[in-house]
């Protein structure tokens, strides 16, 4: 083999890489195991109160919680205040750095909460249009949100379409002009104004995900993860560890709130906080908790102060210690001036200080105006990431701003007479003679610009501003300045995001989720290690070793680039286990090929490897090219699964190929060998001679009630699962058995005639409850979701415990939950058939290049859509009979493109051997050459298709219910492709090539 050197320098270098990218993940666990003993000896040696009462169990609990509480909150600050702390063995890095690369678990596998928000457009248009009350503009935005809410169109078009249908002779221009700023002219074309509400649509989206990526910054949660498709106005967002729905929902799809407020500085509050500090510190040392009180204990952050009183130095200036205060500097006119923010602090330390500005001896010491907020700090440093401003702002008596958002008109991007880039910023009338009051009152003083109450930026005035046109000027960048201006502009454009798919996953599934998925990994790689010493002997260490560096590689490189490893993604590396020896099993079968002709082992290595290379190739595109269209396509949580697949491809043919070669090399210099046979190998398929071709009418015969068949599922029906559906879907855990049937009769009046779907999950005590109860209806404020999850637990009654309220069974029965609005599923529902589609054209097109000839590609499709139409007959007529939900939902189509990639994989193998003996075999009959062929390929085929079966099986078994129906999918697909690959794909050759050859698509001559 060429290239050794290179081959084992990659090797090497993969190898070492992989080990220190993954050590992190170890170093973090192992800080985090650490420090969670900390946190509990701490909360052991935390005053054990009297409880009065102690026959109260509301009482009881709320202690239980408090401690709960209490031991979160001091495990989150131990984990915060050794960020820089240097870890690991030789101590070489931070845990903040180790945190930033390790491999993330996915909300499946330790709960959570997802979310599709949909960035709602028609109040932008509504706010753009001035608020029109004109009947046929408000009719056509009707109409077109209508349709959004079913379809997955852009909302932009959609009205401009609805107009133009329902007033032809009427422009659209006018009722934009006035809000428009010039950009819209009375006259303008219906085109022109498309393309202005576009462009506002684009700011509105952009600013919408800048905002909620500051708010998911408050959840506290370890990584979160937000991403946006523009193109659909949607932004997905994932916060794994996150445990209060509700609050998740209400603050993510609240509007956003622009304000102007003056702002007090440090000399004008110094003594207040001295005296808040010195309240604070007589507090924390002076106060023992002697009796659990429900009025005290619901004030967690108090009940943590209290508990720091067992060193009392620790409790000297406990405000001060944590904020690094502004200092006053001289202006050029020799006045001393106080910066905007009185002071920089931690953002780990944000928690604490709320605590203490929180209490009312703190709150006494300062204004009744005043409220303290965050900001960003305005200086390029990495060090300065986790570090925030604080500022004291003046509200008005009621708590709000003296000016608001609303007023401004438009702000964009400048530069100032300097040539330095600023922000032009206008305001309507009521905002010019807010605004005009506002910075005559505050010249040289700041007013900050808030958002969301944090803080974007804080200018000083150098004037009074009266004509209500302001220009801000700073150290900004272009990009900072664009933001800014977004951020000024969204005052007045009204454009929330609301959620169209959530899924809700407690901890306890996740957990089992994460334990099935690593079981099954592990049982799956000793059997498939087991089973090629069985069936290879000596050799089948070289395939063991190229499988355990192909793991090693591959979470290596996940890793690295910082994936979220999901149960989808487990199952990607449970099928990587299972096709990673496939090129092996190729490569093996071969040299066993050549040596049974008598060559000798060098010549049979070298023949061998060869040789296999093509069908290896062919195999392996085939399977890449279906997981690529999956990511491309982006179906939901299989995208880690296409990710982990495709990765695992490549290094596949690197390791069984190179690595695998390398290793061979290396043994044979030393003037030894590998066995490849067994006694079981020996004597299985070696000598096969099956007349495969002779029984095509048969299989014809076969194939044609799988037609019929398939054609009939469609007309027996499926179960499609929630994404594809739309509706609400709800996990229940039961105390005891319970009858589905006599749970849909109760649930059915509890949803006012609406019929659920329910399917028992892994057990009789554990039901999976789908609903379609009002699902079209509009749910801005969430009241819907909290209306279904009551009528839920109103028709469980008499199947939970007697006196169980809504709050227990929503934190202890309720396991997990998902929604999925019709907008939502109706795109899935197409991305998954494009996929589909997609594939079956791409690996068409491939072979048809490949081999140059169109009977292949016959063949090819035929034994596709065959193997479509076989999953398709389980997933509709068994959906009653087997005991686990088998479901068409996304996991769905992962499995359906993988069955068509494997499939590929077993046909190319034949079909490569045909290529191949129809050169060797000239003057033979088609028949002869095809049966040769299948016969000679026959053990490889079934060993290939053997591994992944077995690696699915398990998974099947093991893996838990989130994978279970894509591993019942991809069961029946390996038994079916490897069918259809013997009796289908490759007869097809022998009716439709008749006198032609079957090597090159060239006529006999």
């Amino acid at each position: 083999m060429q290239l050794k050197g290179l081959v084992r320098f990659f090797a090497i270098a993969l190898i070492l890489i992989c080990v220190y990218q993954l050590s992190f993940t170890w170093i973090v666990r192992s800080h985090e195991s650490n420090m969670e003993a900390k946190a509990d000896k701490w909360l052991s040696a935390y005053p054990k109160p009297e409880i009065k009462y102690a026959g109260n169990n509301d009482l009881q609990a709320l202690y239980a919680d408090t401690l709960k509480e209490l031991k979160r909150v001091r495990l989150q600050r131990l984990l915060d205040s050794t960020k820089d702390t240097k870890i690991g063995l030789l101590g070489l890095t931070t845990y903040r750095s180790a945190k930033d690369k390790e491999l993330m678990l996915g909300l499946d596998l330790q709960g959570g909460i997802s979310v599709t928000m949909e960035v709602g457009l028609d109040g932008l248009l509504k706010s753009l249009a001035n608020y029109t009350k004109d009947a046929a503009f408000n009719k056509a935005l009707d109409e077109a949100v209508s349709k959004k809410a079913n379809g997955g169109a852009d909302l932009i078009t959609l009205f401009t379409t609805a107009f133009k249908q329902q007033n032809p002779s009427t422009p659209l221009a006018p009722f934009f002009v006035a809000k428009s700023n010039g950009k819209v002219k009375y006259d303008a074309s219906d085109a022109v104004v498309a393309n202005y509400l576009t462009e506002q649509a684009t700011i509105a989206f952009n600013n919408t995900y800048r905002i909620l990526r500051t708010r998911i910054d408050k959840f506290g949660v370890a990584s979160p993860n937000i991403n946006q498709d523009p193109a659909k106005a949607i932004i997905s967002i994932e916060l794994a560890g996150a445990n209060d729905p509700e609050r998740v929902r209400n603050y993510l799809q609240s509007t956003a709130n622009l304000q102007f407020f003056e702002v007090y500085n440090l000399n004008e509050i110094g003594e207040g906080i001295k005296n808040a500090d010195k309240a604070v510190q007589d507090y924390l040392n002076g106060v023992k908790a002697t009796v659990v009180d429900t009025a005290k204990v619901k004030d967690s952050t108090k009940a943590i102060a209290k508990a720091d009183t067992s060193k009392n130095k620790l409790n000297e200036a406990p405000i001060r210690r944590i904020i690094q205060f502004e200092q006053p500097y001289q202006g050029k006119n020799g006045k001393t001036i106080f910066p905007s923010s009185i002071g920089y602090i931690q953002s780990s330390d944000t928690c604490l200080l709320n605590g203490y500005l929180r209490m009312d001896i703190v709150k006494a010491k300062f204004p009744a105006n005043l409220s303290f907020m965050y900001g960003k700090v305005d200086i390029d440093d990495p060090k300065a990431r986790n570090v925030l401003q604080l500022y004291a702002v003046k509200t008005l008596d009621n708590g709000q701003a003296e000016l608001e958002g609303e007023h401004v008109t438009e702000a964009k991007q400048d530069y100032d007479e300097r040539g330095k880039v600023a922000i032009k910023m206008n305001m309507d009338k009521i905002g010019t003679n807010i605004w005009a009051k506002m910075t005559a009152r505050n010249i040289d003083k700041p007013i900050a610009i808030v958002l969301d109450n944090f803080v974007y930026s804080a200018p000083n005035v150098n004037d009074a501003i009266t004509t209500g046109s302001s220009q801000i000027s700073g150290n900004y960048s272009a990009k900072e300045a664009q933001d800014l201006s977004e951020i000024l502009t969204s005052g007045k454009l009204t454009a929330p995001a609301r959620i169209v798919q959530e899924q809700v996953i407690g901890p306890t599934i996740g957990q089992a989720a994460a334990k099935g998925g690593l079981l099954s990994f592990l049982i799956s790689f000793l059997v498939i290690f087991a089973l090629m010493l069985v069936y290879y002997n000596t050799a089948g260490w070289v395939a063991n070793i190229a499988l355990i560096l192909n793991l090693l590689f591959t979470i290596g490189i996940l890793a690295a680039l910082n994936f979220t490893l999901t149960a989808a993604g487990i199952a990607g590396l449970v099928l990587t286990i299972g096709m990673a020896v496939d090129t092996n099993v190729i490569i093996f079968e071969r040299i066993k090929e050549e040596l049974t002709k008598g060559k000798n082992y060098q010549a049979a290595v070298t023949e061998g490897y060869r040789r296999s290379l093509a069908p290896v190739l062919d195999a392996h595109v085939t399977t890449f090219l279906t997981a690529a269209i999956l990511f491309y396509f982006g179906l939901g949580p299989v995208l880690g699964f296409a990710t982990t697949q495709m990765i695992g491809i490549i290094l596949s043919l690197f390791c069984g190929i190179l690595v695998s070669r390398l290793v061979t090399d290396l043994y044979m210099n030393k003037n030894r060998h590998f066995d490849y046979f067994t006694g079981i190998s020996r004597s299985i398929f070696q000598h096969a001679s099956f007349r495969f071709i002779e029984y095509r009418k048969v299989t014809y015969g076969i194939s044609a009630v799988v037609l019929v068949l398939g054609i009939a599922s469609y007309f027996n029906g499926f179960d499609k699962g929630v994404e594809f559906e739309g509706g609400r879907s709800y996990t229940v855990k039961f105390d005891k058995a319970v009858s589905t049937d006599a749970i849909r009769d109760d649930l059915k009046k509890a949803f006012n005639g609406e019929t659920p779907v329910i399917k028992t999950v892994g057990s009789s005590t554990q039901l999976n409850i789908t609903t379609a109860y009002k699902i079209t209806e509009n749910n801005k404020d969430n009241s819907l979701d909290k209306e279904v999850e009551t009528k839920l637990y109103e028709g469980l009654k008499n199947y939970l415990p007697q006196g169980l309220s809504y709050a227990d069974f929503d934190t202890k029965y309720k396991q997990g939950s998902q929604t999925v609005q019709p907008t939502i599923s109706e795109e899935l529902k197409a991305g998954a058939t494009q996929a589909t589609v997609f594939a079956l054209i791409a690996i068409c097109l491939y072979i048809f290049i490949r081999f140059r000839d169109w009977r292949y590609s016959l063949g090819t499709i035929v034994s596709l859509l065959h193997d479509v139409f076989v999953t398709l007959i389980v997933f509709s007529f068994a959906r009653k009979i087997v005991p686990f939900p088998l479901e068409i939902d996304q996991h769905f189509i992962a499995a359906v493109l993988t069955v068509i990639g494997f499939s590929m994989n077993d046909t190319v193998i034949v079909y490569d051997r045909i290529r191949e003996d129809s050169k060797l075999m000239r003057g033979e009959s088609n028949a002869t050459i095809i049966n040769k062929a299948i016969n000679q390929t026959l053990s490889r085929t079934v060993m290939t298709s053997l591994t992944v079966f077995l690696t699915i099986l398990i998974l099947f078994i093991f893996g838990g219910e989130v994978t279970r129906g894509f591993a019942f999918a991809m069961l029946v697909g390996v038994f079916t492709g490897t069918y259809s690959s013997i009796f289908v794909a490759a007869p097809i050759l022998v009716d439709f090539a008749k006198d032609k050859p079957l090597g090159s698509g060239e006529d006999k001559k």
